[in-house]
């Protein structure tokens, strides 16, 4: 688990905002939900095989000797709270979240025990439109940071549940006559999770992997329908993509389209942003049958690409006016007139040093905060009842401004150019 410190802070506030504006223009509203869920929640949803469930989830017992688990992901708390508040009965709902979720993995570049997830969901909607939608929307995330060229788009369908559970059957086969040269983790899902073997990193498996049958050879004309409306879609949008026979995704919720953006410039973790549909999730945890389509983009590889391409981004805050008080009687005066500031134009920051030193440091931390002007307040303006305005950024002579009615707007000018 890491800290993020004030340095960085301005570039995760910086995609935070323009993921608060997409997910807005796109007519998607944010739910907050709790971070610790039920047990039961997770392993009724993600699957009790998946690794998130049986080796990566922080769990404990309360009190009561209830089982509860951090939450290592977003889609079932999602689902979780618009049933139990009854948000999806005859309506689609577009949500979207933010924050931190737990998993007890490796630590490695990108990969955190607590790491911060953005998440979207439609809820209620059947058709290609739902995933093209979402896709559509991070395509334009990319474009805005100017990733596009770095981040590439696979898409797979897994089926409905009948072309799974045939696909399943033939591909045990397959890797049963296999066994001995598979990996140790690979020779465990063939049991528990076997579709998980198509993704495994192993160059051993990978071979025996590359001559399995593709699941396209199970497709019904229902999976088939729905993937080439969705290639179709994404093609009326010139959204470039590849078609990867060997994306399962993790999750034992998914069915149909599942897609990833993943990059060559983070090494192990190259997946930056994935989803896909999940038509049953909302009946496994006890609603009606629901179709409903997913993504989460990990915050820590995002801001990995961005810092790897030295992206230009507005610091959060910039100093607009320094204060510069010298004595007990200027520094009171000067206060009152920070917050008087303060009050007739929000959009300014204002600081001053708390320490009060003497001028000439104040005048130094004045020009090292970036601000554009220094006020000045010392006994000599005390007793003309009067301010020096101190030009930090440019040539300007500087002024003598009444005090009561630099409150009136005489400073108006000033403060327009600044803001």
């Amino acid at each position: 688990m890491n800290d993020i410190l004030p340095e960085n802070t301005p570039i995760w506030q910086f995609v935070e905002h323009k993921l608060a504006q997409l997910t807005a223009n796109y007519g998607f509203s944010e739910i907050r939900f709790p971070l610790i869920e039920r047990i039961e929640l997770f392993k009724r949803s993600v699957g009790e095989v998946t690794d998130i469930v049986s080796k990566e989830m922080y769990t404990f017992a309360d009190r009561n000797q209830d089982m509860l688990a951090l939450r290592p992901e977003g889609t079932a708390c999602c689902v979780r709270a618009v049933l139990q508040h009854g948000l999806i009965h005859n309506q689609i709902q577009k949500l979207w979240y933010y924050g931190p979720m737990f998993r007890h993995e490796r630590p490695q570049q990108g990969r955190y025990r607590q790491f911060y997830q953005f998440g979207i969901e439609t809820l209620g909607v059947a058709h290609a439109n739902a995933e093209v939608e979402q896709i559509a929307l991070m395509t334009r995330l990319w474009h805005q940071l100017d990733l596009q060229d770095c981040i590439e788009l696979q898409i797979n369908t897994l089926g409905t549940l009948a072309v799974r559970k045939k696909y399943r059957d033939l591909l045990v086969d397959y890797l049963q006559a296999h066994f001995n040269e598979l990996d140790e983790d690979s020779q465990q899902r063939l049991t528990l999770n076997p579709l998980r073997v198509l993704d495994s990193k192993n160059t051993q498996t990978q071979r025996i992997v590359k001559d399995a049958p593709t699941l396209k050879t199970c497709w019904d004309t229902e999976t088939e329908d729905h993937f080439l409306e969705l290639q179709e879609l994404l093609g009326t949008l010139a959204i470039p993509y590849q078609v990867n026979p060997y994306l399962v995704r993790g999750l034992d919720y998914y069915s149909k389209t599942v897609f990833e953006w993943v990059t060559t410039e983070l090494g192990a973790q190259g997946t930056v942003c994935a989803g896909g549909r999940y038509d049953q999730l909302v009946s496994q945890l006890g609603g009606r049958e629901t179709p409903a389509v997913g993504l989460a983009m990990g915050m820590e590889r995002i801001l990995g690409l961005l810092l790897n391409h030295n992206f230009s981004f507005p610091a959060s805050t910039i100093c607009h006016i320094y204060l510069v008080m010298v004595g007990d009687a200027a520094k009171a005066r000067g206060l009152k007139l920070t917050e008087q500031l303060r009050n007739k134009y929000c959009k300014l920051c204002l600081q001053f040093d708390l320490n009060s030193g003497t001028i000439k440091n104040q005048l130094k931390k004045a020009d090292k905060s970036g601000a554009k002007i220094a006020l000045i307040i010392g006994d000599d303006e005390l007793a003309r009842q009067s301010v020096t305005v101190k030009f930090l950024r440019g040539r300007q002579e500087q002024m003598q401004f009444d005090i009561d009615r630099l409150l009136e707007g005489q400073l108006a000018t000033i403060v327009e150019d600044i803001e």
